[in-house]
């Protein structure tokens, strides 16, 4: 009886873990992708080896966002350029983020329709579902390894954090 309940436990214990599967764990090499930005500049992650990269996926209809992207823009302020690069990444179309623009300055390099993105970036279920909250941010080293990942309000100072510690190596 006691070795059933001990395998029913761990049974339990593996399918949560299972169902939690991070698509791009930390230590893990960045999914490789590449985009237009709104500024007509083409973009390909690989091409970026050698900078500290942060995304940022975000998106207009979502609350915490508005309230975080002011916050990724003082980020973005105070680096150097060429040894970070901001990116902030959206499933939305240019004439949707241009509408926003007119509202809200961001002074990251924007991807509009990165809904392929997302994919590669995003959390799955056991059962395929597809998971990821907004903002997310995924800090990524010179070599291309995330180094850290968070989603939710109020997580740029764990942003600030992994740069100041990636820039310094």
């Amino acid at each position: 009886m006691k070795t059933l309940a001990t395998a029913a436990f761990l049974t339990a214990i593996l399918t949560l873990s299972l169902s939690a599967q991070s698509s791009v764990p930390v230590g893990s090499a960045a999914p490789a992708f590449s985009g237009v930005s709104m500024d007509g500049i083409q973009i390909d992650l690989d091409d970026l080896r050698g900078s500290v990269v942060v995304l940022t996926f975000w998106s207009t209809r979502c609350s915490i966002c508005h309230t975080e992207m002011p916050k990724v823009n003082s980020l973005v302020g105070d680096y150097d350029r060429r040894k970070v690069a901001f990116l902030s990444l959206t499933m939305e179309n240019s004439e949707k983020i241009n509408s926003y623009l007119r509202r809200n300055r961001l002074a990251s390099e924007i991807l509009p329709d990165s809904f392929g993105v997302v994919l590669k970036y995003a959390d799955r279920g056991s059962n395929g579902v597809i998971n990821m909250g907004f903002p997310a941010y995924f800090v990524i080293d010179k070599d291309g390894i995330v180094q850290h990942r968070s989603s939710g309000y109020d997580k740029t100072p764990q942003v600030a954090a992994a740069i100041d510690e990636l820039v310094t190596r």
